[in-house]
Protein backbone atom coordinates (compact mmCIF):
# COMPACT_ATOMS: atom_id res chain seq x y z
CA UNK A 1 0.00 0.00 0.00
CA UNK A 2 1.48 3.20 -1.15
CA UNK A 3 2.06 6.46 1.36
CA UNK A 4 0.64 9.69 0.93
CA UNK A 5 3.09 12.41 -0.23
CA UNK A 6 4.70 14.27 2.53
CA UNK A 7 4.30 17.69 2.93
CA UNK A 8 6.82 20.30 4.30
CA UNK A 9 5.77 22.27 7.21
CA UNK A 10 4.97 26.07 6.67
CA UNK A 11 7.68 28.42 7.29
CA UNK A 12 6.61 30.77 10.32
CA UNK A 13 8.10 33.42 12.46
CA UNK A 14 9.75 31.43 14.95
CA UNK A 15 11.64 29.13 12.63
CA UNK A 16 13.06 32.14 10.77
CA UNK A 17 13.92 33.40 14.28
CA UNK A 18 15.82 30.44 15.36
CA UNK A 19 17.50 29.61 12.42
CA UNK A 20 18.67 33.23 12.13
CA UNK A 21 19.79 33.47 15.98
CA UNK A 22 17.90 36.21 16.73
CA UNK A 23 14.67 37.05 18.60
CA UNK A 24 11.09 36.68 16.83
CA UNK A 25 10.71 40.87 17.61
CA UNK A 26 14.11 41.15 15.28
CA UNK A 27 12.54 38.96 12.51
CA UNK A 28 9.47 41.41 12.93
CA UNK A 29 11.64 44.76 12.64
CA UNK A 30 13.27 43.08 9.57
CA UNK A 31 9.64 42.82 8.21
CA UNK A 32 8.27 45.56 9.09
CA UNK A 33 10.75 48.29 10.09
CA UNK A 34 13.73 47.28 8.62
CA UNK A 35 15.88 50.27 8.74
CA UNK A 36 15.57 49.88 12.52
CA UNK A 37 17.94 46.65 12.24
CA UNK A 38 21.72 46.78 11.26
CA UNK A 39 22.45 45.52 8.42
CA UNK A 40 24.45 42.67 9.30
CA UNK A 41 21.28 41.12 11.05
CA UNK A 42 18.73 41.79 8.54
CA UNK A 43 20.76 40.21 5.64
CA UNK A 44 21.04 37.14 7.58
CA UNK A 45 17.23 36.94 8.47
CA UNK A 46 16.58 37.87 5.21
CA UNK A 47 18.63 35.10 3.94
CA UNK A 48 16.99 32.65 6.24
CA UNK A 49 13.39 34.09 4.96
CA UNK A 50 14.46 33.66 1.29
CA UNK A 51 15.79 29.45 2.46
CA UNK A 52 12.96 28.69 4.58
CA UNK A 53 10.68 30.23 1.88
CA UNK A 54 8.75 32.29 4.39
CA UNK A 55 6.23 33.99 3.65
CA UNK A 56 3.93 36.47 5.75
CA UNK A 57 0.12 35.59 5.79
CA UNK A 58 -2.26 38.99 5.27
CA UNK A 59 -3.93 38.19 8.43
CA UNK A 60 -0.87 38.76 9.85
CA UNK A 61 0.51 42.06 7.70
CA UNK A 62 -2.77 43.70 8.60
CA UNK A 63 -2.38 43.03 11.98
CA UNK A 64 1.28 44.38 12.36
CA UNK A 65 0.19 47.38 10.10
CA UNK A 66 -3.24 48.03 10.14
CA UNK A 67 -3.45 47.70 6.18
CA UNK A 68 -4.67 44.92 4.03
CA UNK A 69 -3.57 46.35 0.90
CA UNK A 70 -7.22 44.81 -0.31
CA UNK A 71 -9.24 46.92 -2.49
CA UNK A 72 -13.10 46.17 -3.74
CA UNK A 73 -14.59 46.76 -7.32
CA UNK A 74 -18.72 46.53 -7.57
CA UNK A 75 -19.76 45.96 -10.80
CA UNK A 76 -23.35 44.80 -12.32
CA UNK A 77 -22.37 41.91 -13.92
CA UNK A 78 -19.02 39.75 -15.34
CA UNK A 79 -21.05 38.53 -18.40
CA UNK A 80 -20.41 41.72 -20.09
CA UNK A 81 -16.90 42.02 -21.73
CA UNK A 82 -16.47 45.47 -20.95
CA UNK A 83 -16.70 45.00 -17.25
CA UNK A 84 -14.39 41.97 -17.61
CA UNK A 85 -11.71 44.20 -19.76
CA UNK A 86 -12.33 46.66 -17.50
CA UNK A 87 -11.29 45.02 -13.93
CA UNK A 88 -8.80 43.01 -15.99
CA UNK A 89 -6.84 46.65 -16.59
CA UNK A 90 -7.57 47.71 -12.97
CA UNK A 91 -6.19 44.33 -10.98
CA UNK A 92 -3.56 44.30 -13.47
CA UNK A 93 -2.29 48.09 -12.20
CA UNK A 94 -3.23 47.48 -8.76
CA UNK A 95 -0.72 44.34 -8.82
CA UNK A 96 1.91 47.02 -9.44
CA UNK A 97 1.14 49.47 -6.53
CA UNK A 98 0.84 46.14 -4.16
CA UNK A 99 -2.79 45.51 -3.86
CA UNK A 100 -5.26 43.28 -4.16
CA UNK A 101 -8.58 43.35 -5.51
CA UNK A 102 -11.72 41.82 -4.75
CA UNK A 103 -15.33 41.79 -6.96
CA UNK A 104 -18.45 41.65 -6.24
CA UNK A 105 -21.44 41.55 -8.58
CA UNK A 106 -24.71 43.81 -8.37
CA UNK A 107 -27.05 43.14 -10.81
CA UNK A 108 -27.96 46.22 -11.10
CA UNK A 109 -29.62 46.39 -7.90
CA UNK A 110 -28.95 48.98 -5.58
CA UNK A 111 -30.07 47.13 -2.24
CA UNK A 112 -27.65 44.30 -3.66
CA UNK A 113 -24.98 46.60 -3.87
CA UNK A 114 -25.43 47.60 -1.04
CA UNK A 115 -25.06 44.28 0.60
CA UNK A 116 -21.83 43.41 -0.88
CA UNK A 117 -20.20 46.35 -0.17
CA UNK A 118 -20.80 45.58 3.66
CA UNK A 119 -19.84 42.38 3.01
CA UNK A 120 -16.72 43.29 1.59
CA UNK A 121 -15.82 46.51 4.11
CA UNK A 122 -16.60 43.89 7.15
CA UNK A 123 -13.95 41.49 5.64
CA UNK A 124 -11.32 44.36 5.22
CA UNK A 125 -11.27 45.94 1.88
CA UNK A 126 -9.55 49.58 2.42
CA UNK A 127 -11.50 51.29 -0.73
CA UNK A 128 -14.18 50.38 -3.11
CA UNK A 129 -14.79 51.30 -6.66
CA UNK A 130 -18.45 51.59 -8.04
CA UNK A 131 -20.28 51.12 -11.22
CA UNK A 132 -22.30 54.64 -11.99
CA UNK A 133 -24.37 57.08 -9.76
CA UNK A 134 -27.31 55.31 -9.03
CA UNK A 135 -26.52 54.46 -5.23
CA UNK A 136 -28.79 53.90 -2.26
CA UNK A 137 -28.24 56.60 1.04
CA UNK A 138 -28.00 53.09 3.12
CA UNK A 139 -24.49 52.86 1.26
CA UNK A 140 -23.46 56.35 1.28
CA UNK A 141 -23.78 56.39 4.57
CA UNK A 142 -22.16 53.46 5.38
CA UNK A 143 -19.20 55.09 3.58
CA UNK A 144 -19.44 58.56 5.51
CA UNK A 145 -19.31 56.41 8.97
CA UNK A 146 -16.38 54.33 8.34
CA UNK A 147 -14.56 56.68 6.53
CA UNK A 148 -13.95 54.62 3.48
CA UNK A 149 -12.58 56.06 0.02
CA UNK A 150 -14.66 55.10 -2.95
CA UNK A 151 -15.07 56.05 -6.56
CA UNK A 152 -17.02 55.76 -9.26
CA UNK A 153 -16.27 54.48 -13.06
CA UNK A 154 -18.44 54.02 -16.18
CA UNK A 155 -18.90 57.66 -15.71
CA UNK A 156 -17.49 61.20 -15.80
CA UNK A 157 -19.29 64.08 -13.77
CA UNK A 158 -17.36 66.28 -12.09
CA UNK A 159 -20.08 67.50 -9.64
CA UNK A 160 -21.30 64.03 -8.65
CA UNK A 161 -20.62 63.16 -4.36
CA UNK A 162 -17.46 60.97 -5.36
CA UNK A 163 -14.77 61.47 -7.65
CA UNK A 164 -15.83 59.90 -11.06
CA UNK A 165 -13.09 58.36 -13.40
CA UNK A 166 -14.58 57.52 -16.93
CA UNK A 167 -16.41 58.63 -20.34
CA UNK A 168 -19.03 60.98 -20.73
CA UNK A 169 -22.48 58.51 -22.11
CA UNK A 170 -23.87 61.57 -23.43
CA UNK A 171 -20.95 62.46 -25.06
CA UNK A 172 -20.56 59.30 -26.35
CA UNK A 173 -24.43 58.62 -27.58
CA UNK A 174 -24.60 61.67 -29.09
CA UNK A 175 -21.67 61.08 -30.94
CA UNK A 176 -23.01 58.28 -32.52
CA UNK A 177 -25.95 59.52 -33.38
CA UNK A 178 -24.83 62.50 -35.08
CA UNK A 179 -22.17 59.97 -37.00
CA UNK A 180 -25.61 58.27 -38.23
CA UNK A 181 -27.45 61.79 -39.44
CA UNK A 182 -24.76 63.06 -41.04
CA UNK A 183 -24.87 59.80 -43.20
CA UNK A 184 -27.92 60.48 -44.53
CA UNK A 185 -30.17 58.33 -41.92
CA UNK A 186 -33.26 60.34 -41.30
CA UNK A 187 -35.02 56.75 -39.68
CA UNK A 188 -33.09 56.05 -36.19
CA UNK A 189 -34.22 53.19 -34.21
CA UNK A 190 -32.61 52.93 -31.15
CA UNK A 191 -32.39 49.86 -28.84
CA UNK A 192 -31.22 49.57 -25.64
CA UNK A 193 -30.70 47.82 -22.40
CA UNK A 194 -32.39 48.49 -19.56
CA UNK A 195 -32.86 51.68 -17.44
CA UNK A 196 -33.81 50.47 -13.85
CA UNK A 197 -31.08 51.80 -11.98
CA UNK A 198 -28.71 52.74 -15.07
CA UNK A 199 -27.68 56.01 -15.36
CA UNK A 200 -25.39 55.15 -17.99
CA UNK A 201 -27.84 53.93 -20.30
CA UNK A 202 -30.37 56.89 -18.94
CA UNK A 203 -27.89 59.31 -19.64
CA UNK A 204 -27.44 57.83 -23.76
CA UNK A 205 -30.79 57.85 -24.48
CA UNK A 206 -31.21 61.77 -22.55
CA UNK A 207 -28.27 62.47 -25.12
CA UNK A 208 -30.59 61.33 -28.19
CA UNK A 209 -33.82 62.73 -27.09
CA UNK A 210 -32.39 66.30 -26.75
CA UNK A 211 -30.99 65.79 -30.51
CA UNK A 212 -34.31 64.64 -31.52
CA UNK A 213 -36.12 67.46 -30.14
CA UNK A 214 -36.57 66.74 -26.84
CA UNK A 215 -39.08 64.21 -26.66
CA UNK A 216 -36.97 59.88 -27.62
CA UNK A 217 -38.66 58.61 -30.07
CA UNK A 218 -38.29 55.52 -32.15
CA UNK A 219 -36.48 53.70 -28.50
CA UNK A 220 -36.70 50.10 -28.01
CA UNK A 221 -35.99 48.28 -24.38
CA UNK A 222 -34.51 44.95 -24.58
CA UNK A 223 -32.34 42.50 -22.53
CA UNK A 224 -28.52 43.75 -22.82
CA UNK A 225 -27.57 40.60 -24.54
CA UNK A 226 -26.98 39.31 -27.85
CA UNK A 227 -30.10 37.54 -27.67
CA UNK A 228 -32.11 40.91 -26.56
CA UNK A 229 -30.47 42.46 -29.48
CA UNK A 230 -31.42 39.48 -31.96
CA UNK A 231 -34.80 39.63 -30.58
CA UNK A 232 -35.32 43.39 -30.55
CA UNK A 233 -34.34 43.96 -34.25
CA UNK A 234 -37.31 41.27 -35.01
CA UNK A 235 -39.68 43.39 -33.58
CA UNK A 236 -38.23 46.70 -35.35
CA UNK A 237 -38.80 44.33 -38.21
CA UNK A 238 -42.44 43.08 -37.65
CA UNK A 239 -43.50 47.00 -37.69
CA UNK A 240 -44.34 49.12 -40.54
CA UNK A 241 -42.31 51.86 -39.70
CA UNK A 242 -38.53 51.43 -42.38
CA UNK A 243 -36.22 52.19 -40.45
CA UNK A 244 -32.95 53.23 -42.17
CA UNK A 245 -30.35 52.78 -38.83
CA UNK A 246 -30.54 50.96 -35.81
CA UNK A 247 -28.63 52.60 -32.61
CA UNK A 248 -27.88 50.03 -30.47
CA UNK A 249 -26.29 51.58 -27.12
CA UNK A 250 -23.94 48.64 -26.20
CA UNK A 251 -22.15 46.51 -29.14
CA UNK A 252 -22.94 43.62 -27.42
CA UNK A 253 -26.62 43.97 -28.57
CA UNK A 254 -25.33 45.67 -31.89
CA UNK A 255 -23.85 41.83 -32.12
CA UNK A 256 -27.50 40.32 -31.77
CA UNK A 257 -28.91 43.02 -34.32
CA UNK A 258 -26.42 42.21 -36.97
CA UNK A 259 -27.58 38.09 -36.52
CA UNK A 260 -31.04 38.83 -36.66
CA UNK A 261 -30.76 41.21 -40.09
CA UNK A 262 -28.37 38.56 -41.43
CA UNK A 263 -31.25 36.13 -40.92
CA UNK A 264 -34.02 38.41 -42.28
CA UNK A 265 -32.35 38.67 -45.68
CA UNK A 266 -31.11 42.36 -44.87
CA UNK A 267 -28.38 43.48 -46.68
CA UNK A 268 -25.86 45.83 -43.62
CA UNK A 269 -25.08 48.50 -45.02
CA UNK A 270 -26.99 48.50 -47.93
CA UNK A 271 -30.82 48.10 -46.60
CA UNK A 272 -29.95 49.24 -43.22
CA UNK A 273 -27.30 50.51 -40.91
CA UNK A 274 -26.17 49.61 -37.66
CA UNK A 275 -23.95 51.14 -35.02
CA UNK A 276 -22.81 50.33 -31.40
CA UNK A 277 -21.43 51.74 -28.84
CA UNK A 278 -18.26 50.28 -26.59
CA UNK A 279 -16.01 48.69 -29.44
CA UNK A 280 -15.20 45.90 -27.67
CA UNK A 281 -12.29 43.61 -29.29
CA UNK A 282 -15.39 41.44 -30.96
CA UNK A 283 -16.63 44.37 -32.74
CA UNK A 284 -13.75 44.46 -35.44
CA UNK A 285 -14.78 40.81 -36.49
CA UNK A 286 -18.47 41.06 -37.43
CA UNK A 287 -19.67 40.84 -40.77
CA UNK A 288 -19.01 43.44 -42.08
CA UNK A 289 -17.56 45.03 -39.21
CA UNK A 290 -19.17 47.22 -36.77
CA UNK A 291 -18.91 51.04 -36.47
CA UNK A 292 -18.95 52.51 -32.84
CA UNK A 293 -17.71 54.31 -30.38
CA UNK A 294 -15.23 53.11 -28.82
CA UNK A 295 -14.92 53.70 -24.57
CA UNK A 296 -11.57 53.63 -23.20
CA UNK A 297 -12.17 51.29 -20.23
CA UNK A 298 -8.53 49.91 -20.07
CA UNK A 299 -7.21 53.21 -19.56
CA UNK A 300 -10.29 53.82 -17.26
CA UNK A 301 -9.19 50.50 -14.90
CA UNK A 302 -6.20 51.61 -15.04
CA UNK A 303 -6.56 55.48 -14.12
CA UNK A 304 -9.68 54.34 -11.25
CA UNK A 305 -6.71 51.80 -10.05
CA UNK A 306 -4.43 54.18 -9.59
CA UNK A 307 -6.83 57.22 -7.83
CA UNK A 308 -8.13 54.55 -5.49
CA UNK A 309 -5.06 53.10 -4.20
CA UNK A 310 -3.40 56.60 -4.12
CA UNK A 311 -6.47 57.85 -2.16
CA UNK A 312 -5.85 54.30 0.51
CA UNK A 313 -1.90 55.54 0.83
CA UNK A 314 -2.08 59.27 0.77
CA UNK A 315 -5.81 60.09 2.44
CA UNK A 316 -6.43 62.52 -0.59
CA UNK A 317 -9.19 61.78 -3.19
CA UNK A 318 -8.71 61.93 -6.72
CA UNK A 319 -9.90 64.86 -8.88
CA UNK A 320 -12.82 63.52 -11.70
CA UNK A 321 -11.12 62.10 -14.27
CA UNK A 322 -13.01 61.88 -18.02
CA UNK A 323 -11.40 59.68 -20.61
CA UNK A 324 -12.23 60.33 -23.84
CA UNK A 325 -14.87 58.67 -26.26
CA UNK A 326 -13.97 58.47 -30.34
CA UNK A 327 -15.98 57.55 -33.25
CA UNK A 328 -14.56 54.42 -34.92
CA UNK A 329 -16.07 53.92 -38.71
CA UNK A 330 -15.95 50.51 -39.85
CA UNK A 331 -18.65 48.91 -42.33
CA UNK A 332 -22.39 48.60 -41.12
CA UNK A 333 -22.98 52.20 -41.20
CA UNK A 334 -23.58 53.18 -45.09
CA UNK A 335 -23.76 57.04 -46.45
CA UNK A 336 -27.24 57.12 -47.01
CA UNK A 337 -26.63 60.61 -49.41
CA UNK A 338 -23.09 59.92 -50.82
CA UNK A 339 -21.53 62.20 -52.02
CA UNK A 340 -23.46 63.45 -55.05
CA UNK A 341 -26.70 62.86 -52.99
CA UNK A 342 -27.05 59.38 -54.64
CA UNK A 343 -29.41 56.84 -52.01
CA UNK A 344 -27.16 53.48 -51.14
CA UNK A 345 -23.46 54.76 -50.98
CA UNK A 346 -21.88 53.07 -48.85
CA UNK A 347 -19.15 55.15 -46.24
CA UNK A 348 -15.54 53.28 -46.80
CA UNK A 349 -14.06 51.53 -43.84
CA UNK A 350 -11.58 52.91 -41.65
Amino acid sequence: MSRPPSHKKRANLRDVAREAGVSVATVSRVLNTPDLVQEATRSRVQRVIDDLGFVRSAAARAINSGRTQILGALVPTLDNDIFAITLNAMENRLVELGFSLVVATTDEDPEKEARKAKELLDNGVEGLVLTGKSHTKALFDMLERRDVPALVISCFDPEYRLPTIGYDNHKAAALAYQHLRSSGHENVAVVHGPTAFNDRTQARLDAIAELQGGALRNALETELSVAGGAQAVRKLLSQPNDYDAILCLSDVIAFGALNALHRAGKSVPKDISVMGIQDLPASAETYPRLTTVHLPVQQMGRQAAEGIANWVVDQRPPAPIEVQSRLVTRETVGNKSGPKGKKGQRAPPS
